[in-house]
């Protein structure tokens, strides 16, 4: 969907500039519809599954990533759903990194589905 799932998230420094809403929204285009951000410093995404055990395998997935990207996500999970919340507390913000996992995630989805 975007050449944002080629990146690799990089270390953020305290100090670096949080994304402008017109960048949060152009980044938003980027990713699966079902991404959003109500306050320009956050962005998230429902996943449904037919039951828990599928939630809870994508969960997996996803912190296995995180890990490796060394970016992690908010995850809440509960039967049949896991909420993905993105931000950078470093900075108070997003950052480009966020969009990436994000991307990544949709990817780990769209493998799922």
């Amino acid at each position: 969907m975007s050449d944002l799932r080629d990146k690799k998230c990089t270390p953020c420094e305290v100090g670096a500039i949080p994304m402008l809403p017109f960048e949060v929204e152009e980044n938003l285009r980027k990713l699966h519809m079902d991404w959003e951000s109500k306050d320009d410093k956050h962005i998230e995404r429902k996943f449904t599954f037919k039951d828990f055990m599928g939630a809870m395998e994508f969960a997996n997935k996803v912190a296995m990533l995180a890990e490796e990207e060394g970016h992690h996500p908010t995850l809440t999970i509960a039967w049949g759903m896991v909420r993905v919340k993105l931000y950078t507390s470093k900075i108070g913000g997003l950052h480009e990194n966020d969009f990436i996992l994000a991307s990544k995630i949709d990817h780990i989805a769209e493998k799922e589905a």
